[in-house]
């Protein structure tokens, strides 16, 4: 009798944290990610929102209702952001601010780790066949494009290196996997017209560091020796 006497008040008590209608947990998610200078994870959409909310349903709802619109809700590795429509971009581009491209050594050094990480620095190196300076992995780590990853369980235990949810926001992406493949790129004609080296003959090694080739960001002040 005792425990049938407990479970009601906790019943009860349930009621008082009744969440708030969707539609309006949408509009939540909506002025957050429309305020948001970065994309923002369920988790924190969580945080922010009223007890009860259930942030990751919301933001499929609002997605699904953005759909064909001149912005989308998109998702950016594990968070979400409002984005223009891809096909729109182009009236955007006399507000776009040129900053000057990247480095060959740094492009090389970003598509490596794009489609081999999480990859070590000797391991770039030996793809790239040329030792890679320490100003190129800095200039990537300021320009928030690649982060440390995991040590590897290896004698003297290496850092790893991996893309940023930045460097997938830069490039339109969901996850490194929607890295377009060499025949992609060559039909989009992002690739030269020349063979790959002997030492990259898997798909994402050198040839397809051509689809950075317009990145910005500031070139390599610290220089690099070529192969």
């Amino acid at each position: 009798m005792q425990d049938d006497a407990h479970d009601a008040p906790e019943a009860d008590t349930g009621s008082l944290f009744e969440a708030p209608p969707m539609a309006e947990q949408e509009r939540m998610v909506e002025a957050v990610l429309f305020a948001s200078p970065a994309p923002v994870t369920v988790a924190d959409l969580n945080a922010r929102m009223p007890h009860g909310c259930d942030a990751a349903a919301a933001v499929e709802h609002l997605r699904r209702r953005y759909e064909g619109r001149g912005v989308n809700v998109v998702r950016v590795g594990e968070a979400w952001a409002i984005r223009t429509a891809p096909d729109l971009g182009f009236l955007m581009q006399k507000e776009t601010v040129e900053l000057r491209k990247l480095s060959r050594a740094a492009i090389e050094t970003l598509a490596i780790v794009a489609y081999h990480q999480p990859v070590t620095r000797a391991e770039i190196e030996e793809i790239r066949g040329v030792s890679v300076s320490r100003g190129t992995i800095d200039q990537l780590l300021e320009l928030e494009w690649i982060r440390l990853g995991r040590r590897r369980m290896t004698p003297g235990r290496p850092v790893t290196f991996v893309v940023t949810q930045e460097f997938l926001d830069h490039f339109g992406l969901e996850s490194a996997r929607d890295l377009p493949g060499l025949k992609e790129l060559r039909a989009a004609g992002l690739l030269e017209n020349r063979p790959p080296p002997d030492d990259l003959s898997e798909e994402g090694a050198e040839d397809q560091s051509s689809l950075f080739d317009e990145a910005d960001g500031a070139e390599d002040s610290a220089g690099e020796d070529t192969p």
